[in-house]
């Protein structure tokens, strides 16, 4: 197998990591050559990433050969045999998932989804990552302030009563109705990796204010899982009057 040119290519991530582990689970274990099609396309997915447009200039860049490596390397570390040359990430990544071939896939799918979308939009300007890695992180941002599902969250919130933070209890800052809804924010309770690209539910979201949710998000992606609201109220020392 020919081995990749990618001196000077920036170290695989861990979002493409995971794509590389779906497509070795795809492929059970038996590695192609770069001349193959599954192996072709998760090159172009790689070379589309939203933060490796400068990279992806570069003909060694992720290219077909570079991700047959890549699955060579996983390969080493699910059984020992093959080439050695395996990173720090492909590790971290094995070790977590290496018994879960149902959430790598439906991780992989979101992370797809996520590149397609960043191709439409500008790429999130985010100064956390969630365990899933960074195109799963800016998918989850993007739906979370997608106005429709705002607004209906809003909207039910409001007819069961008044609007309030979930997390700390705080009421709107302001009385005035054009100003009350900008006060609060739509918080996925259950992360996508779990829930997939299916429809969001108001059940799955919390209302929360700005700065409980920027809290919460920096908590979950430091201790590297989900937190619940309540997770998130105790860490903080918050006591919810609602």
């Amino acid at each position: 197998m020919a081995r990749t040119q990618g001196h000077g290519n920036p170290d695989w991530t861990r979002d493409e990591t995971i794509l590389a582990l779906d497509l070795y689970f795809d492929l059970n274990g038996k590695i192609p050559s770069g001349s193959d099609e599954r192996v072709r396309a998760l090159s172009d997915v790689l070379r589309r990433f939203p933060y490796h447009a400068g990279a992806s200039k570069k003909e060694s860049f992720r290219n077909p050969d570079g991700v047959a490596f890549k699955l060579q390397n996983l390969r080493q570390i699910a059984t020992g045999k093959g080439l050695g040359n395996v990173s720090e990430t492909d590790r971290k990544v094995w070790s977590e998932f290496g018994t879960s071939p149902a959430q790598v896939k439906s991780m992989a799918n979101l992370i797809r989804a996520g590149v397609v979308a960043s191709e439409v939009a500008k790429p999130e300007m985010l100064d956390f990552e969630f365990a899933e890695g960074r195109v799963i992180t800016e998918l989850h941002s993007r739906r979370e302030r997608e106005p429709k599902l705002r607004q209906r969250l809003l909207s039910s919130r409001r007819a069961s009563g008044k609007l309030f933070c979930e997390m700390c209890g705080a009421p709107p800052r302001s009385t005035n109705a054009e100003f009350e809804d900008a006060h609060f924010e739509a918080h996925h309770i259950i992360p996508l990796s779990s829930t997939g690209e299916r429809t969001t539910r108001l059940s799955g979201l919390a209302l929360l204010c700005a700065n409980c949710h920027r809290l919460l998000h920096r908590a979950i992606a430091i201790e590297k899982r989900w937190l619940t609201v309540a997770e998130g109220r105790a860490m903080f020392g918050i006591s919810s009057s609602n």
